[in-house]
């Protein structure tokens, strides 16, 4: 299939991704004018506009990108799993379980270069417990599939709420406004970028296995895909990808549900456009979010994940009820 044709996706999804970072830079509790935020960037001339680019707006909006990225990739990894557009890290509890070992780490007073390797098993966990509970014969069913990723992830939301309730008052504002998506300490954008470049280049290697997938593991295995290491790998990268953006950003939920969907019906059903349309889109959605955070109630800052759920909510509620009308 031409990739050609799909010009048109790709290059609206990046035009929208620097978009996207430039407003990020431009805007805040002190506006930037837009002829200057570029010289700011390439060269440092030591003023107090060049110091907010360069050492707080940047860093920021490019690790809000690289955590949109890597959601909504995620997302589009566990669709391909389930079959089904309502998949997301958020929904079936991946974030929660990743979510849940962070905090736990912070109440036990880890040093914070723990937290990564603590996401990353609690996001693996929550995505194998998920598929080996919903599991039946040898294949899932998608149904099943989401709704025990519902349970997972309510039982994932009852033991953070425990943990919340016996941590010491002066760690509960932080780890609250870390829990509802936080990225105002984000000034490290360069792991949740490689992780994002590499699982991408992977995932685009694999795009042929991957459309196939979307027609039922059984006709992929029929076609010669080895199901198994697939899915294996899927597990794999979508747990990596959930856990290093909540370690950056914490929980932020439903980028993963609504960029590949939009992407979707846009035309971009093959994965060699899905998945990099999606990681821009995602990218994009989360940069202007957190420029809206930034900006709506200056100089006070709202959680990012706060506005991702007002997106995502309806959103999750208009593909819910197409699919059960259908």
């Amino acid at each position: 299939m031409s990739l050609r044709r799909h010009t048109p996706l790709l290059t609206l999804s990046l035009t929208l991704a620097i978009a996207s970072l430039a407003l990020a830079l431009r805007l805040g509790s002190t506006d930037i004018p837009s002829a200057e935020v570029w010289a700011h960037v390439i060269a440092d001339d030591g003023s107090i506009n060049d110091r907010i680019i360069d050492q707080l707006r940047l860093p920021r909006a490019l690790t809000a990108f690289a955590v949109g990225g890597l959601l909504a990739l995620a997302g589009a990894l566990i669709q391909v799993l389930l079959r089904n557009p309502l998949g997301d890290p958020y929904v079936l509890g991946v974030s929660g379980g990743a979510s849940t070992a962070v905090l736990s780490a912070m109440l036990l007073g880890a040093p914070v270069f723990w937290y990564a390797p603590a996401a990353g098993a609690g996001a693996l966990l929550s995505t194998l417990l998920v598929f080996g509970l919903a599991r039946s014969g040898e294949d899932w069913r998608s149904e099943r599939l989401l709704l025990t990723g519902i349970v997972v992830a309510a039982g994932w939301s009852a033991l953070i709420s425990f943990v919340l309730s016996i941590s010491p008052a002066a760690r509960l504002p932080g780890m609250l406004f870390w829990l509802m998506g936080d990225l105002a300490d984000a000034d490290r954008p360069g792991l949740p970028f490689i992780v994002l470049g590499a699982a991408l280049l992977y995932c685009l290697l694999r795009a042929r296995d991957l459309n196939i997938a979307t027609q039922g593991l059984l006709q992929a295995a029929a076609l010669g895909v080895n199901t198994g290491r697939l899915r294996l790998e899927l597990y794999f990268i979508s747990a990596v990808l959930t856990a290093v953006a909540v370690t950056a950003a914490g929980a932020v939920g439903f980028v993963g549900l609504v960029t590949p969907h939009l992407v979707r019906r846009a035309g971009g059903r093959d994965h060699r456009v899905l998945l990099p349309a999606s990681v821009l889109l995602g990218g994009s959605l989360l940069v202007f979010a957190d420029t809206l955070a930034r900006t709506l109630v200056s100089p006070m800052q709202l959680p990012v994940g706060v506005l991702t759920a007002l997106i995502g909510v309806p959103v999750f509620l208009f593909l819910l009820r197409r699919r059960s009308v259908a």
